[in-house]
């Protein structure tokens, strides 16, 4: 399993570079038609840490990472485990100013990306807050150097640092939420340790395994599905891009054995395995995670994927808080699992007492896997927590087998006449009915109720639709303070790049304008 050289204090590096000793010539990760082996991973990444220590990179620094999925993303995490060093990585496709904010809130001092994306970084205003190296991993440019050029200058056979220890952050992931203000969630070495043992153990994930990320690695899923092989001596497989062909043909080129796919992925998946046969035969396990997947779509899964099948729910705080296998879900198909192992849940009431089965609140988690805080942003940390729960934001409820059923986020309860309603029984209600794709309920001002239920829907085909048929619908489904008021016939639902819906917008867009059917 996960076991450091004796000499090595327990890390990412230590571990890492145990197996590449091990097994140099093992495929470690097959990126963009390259594969690449544990020894040469090994060496670029020694010399990577070795070249930016020469270049003023100290332990506790933030590397500012702003790069699509490939082979050097991956080995900057290792160097920065290496040099004790934390990575904020961004998305490539935010606004410069944006970007720019950001690094400045994870108090990021150096960066590491593109030519074309540093250009652009250093003609905002307030860029010298960034002042140490700037790395480009293609072209030079004015105030930036190649990471080849650093290479060049210093030796071919360096050695690794081991300089990272256990508690050192290793990831400084961004959430803002609806609010848009950069809140850094602060994962260690211990944090990201303690996960991936989390997955070993509920996976049951060997050095035998191919393990496809086909998330952005500027999230912690990828990142965690990537690390995952390497320091358990398996090979990684990485996506550039996504889609639902893409996929299914690099699972069956790759051999891929294990992944965690977001539930939207998995919808298209699903949706293009209707039309065209594949060979999915590899697979021994496949996780579905970001947001709870609709009852059909799973059922769907279910038949179509012979390997184990999970689903999870968690946060980037917590990781993985709950597990449902395969077998479960055939019983508990609306339920998200029971705790995974190592993870104590408890439901909250407004006065923080505990809830009995049955009944709804918030959803507070105590686990080993918990982050290590909001950067620099202590009263934020401390207004997260329970005692040694997390609070996740999250309303559910548990039933008496212990069962998590996700009801929506603690914001998004619709609060009808003072009646709480959840949408996340809406959405199943009208999931239910063949005309719809997708949908979303939201709360809808109201003069008389204080707010009532408003959804926003996706037609299954919108030439004939008849919303009247769906209102029928959901009159027989749903209890009279239930019913959605206000229908928003869209296009699409507004996701961000993990799929998980901004519901936020729809607020901002549909609270303040008349009905559209």
């Amino acid at each position: 399993m996960m076991q450091p050289r004796e000499s090595v204090p327990e890390s990412i590096s230590g571990i890492f570079f145990a197996h590449a000793a091990a097994t140099p010539e093992k495929i470690a990760l097959a990126c963009e038609g390259r594969e690449i082996s544990y020894a040469t991973l090994a060496q670029l990444v020694a010399r990577w840490s070795n070249a930016l220590a020469a270049n003023g990179v100290r332990r506790g620094d933030q590397i500012g990472v702003i790069l699509p999925n490939n082979v050097e993303f991956v080995a900057l995490i290792l160097v920065a485990a290496d040099l004790g060093a934390g990575l904020v990585p961004l998305s490539p496709a935010l606004p410069s100013a944006v970007a720019l904010h950001s690094l400045q809130a994870a108090q990021a001092r150096h960066l590491v990306s593109t030519s074309p994306q540093l250009a652009a970084l250093h003609a905002e205003p307030g860029s010298d807050a960034v002042h140490g190296c700037w790395l480009s991993i293609d072209a030079a440019g004015a105030g930036t150097t190649t990471l080849d050029q650093l290479l060049q200058a210093g030796p071919a056979d360096a050695r690794p640092l081991y300089l990272g220890r256990a508690d050192d952050a290793l990831i400084l992931t961004m959430t803002s939420g609806s609010t848009g203000s950069p809140k850094p969630i602060v994962l260690t070495q211990r944090t990201k340790l303690n996960r991936l043992r989390a997955a070993v153990q509920l996976y049951g994930i060997t050095a035998q395994d191919r393990t496809l990320a086909a998330t952005p690695l500027y999230h912690s899923l990828a990142e965690r599905l990537v690390l995952l092989p390497l320091l358990t001596g398996g090979s990684a497989v990485l996506m550039p891009h996504f889609s639902a062909q893409a996929w299914l043909r690099c699972v069956q080129a790759q051999q891929v054995s294990f992944t965690i796919a977001v539930s939207s992925q998995l919808k298209q998946i699903a949706a293009h395995m209707a039309q065209d046969e594949h060979d999915v035969s590899s697979l021994r396990c496949l996780v579905s995670s970001s947001a709870l997947l609709e009852n059909a779509v799973k059922i769907d899964l279910l038949a179509r994927f012979s390997c184990d099948f999970h689903e999870c729910y968690g946060a980037s705080e917590i990781a993985i808080a709950t597990n449902l296998d395969g077998n479960a879900a055939r019983t508990k198909l609306q339920s998200v699992g029971r705790p995974a192992p190592g993870v104590e849940l408890r439901i909250l009431g407004e006065n923080d007492e505990q809830l009995p089965s049955g009944q709804a609140g918030e959803i507070v988690c105590k686990t080993t896997m918990l982050f290590g805080g909001y950067f620099q942003l202590p009263e934020l940390t401390r207004a997260a927590m329970c005692g040694e729960y997390f609070r996740t934001g999250d309303i559910g409820k548990l039933d008496e087998d212990g069962y998590l059923y996700f009801l929506g986020r603690k914001k998004d309860v619709i609060i009808s006449g003072g009646i709480n309603i959840y949408p996340a029984d809406i959405e199943a209600a009208i999931g239910s009915h063949g005309s719809v794709t997708e949908s979303a309920a939201f709360a809808f001002p109201d003069a008389r109720l204080g707010e009532v239920v408003a959804v926003a829907l996706v037609a299954s085909d919108p030439a004939s639709f008849d919303l009247r048929q769906l209102r029928f619908h959901c009159a027989h489904a749903l209890a009279d303070f239930q019913q959605p008021r206000r229908f928003f016939v869209v296009e699409q639902l507004p996701k961000n790049s993990m799929g998980k819906l901004m519901k936020f917008q729809l607020v901002q867009t549909y609270a303040s304008s008349p009905e559209r059917e």
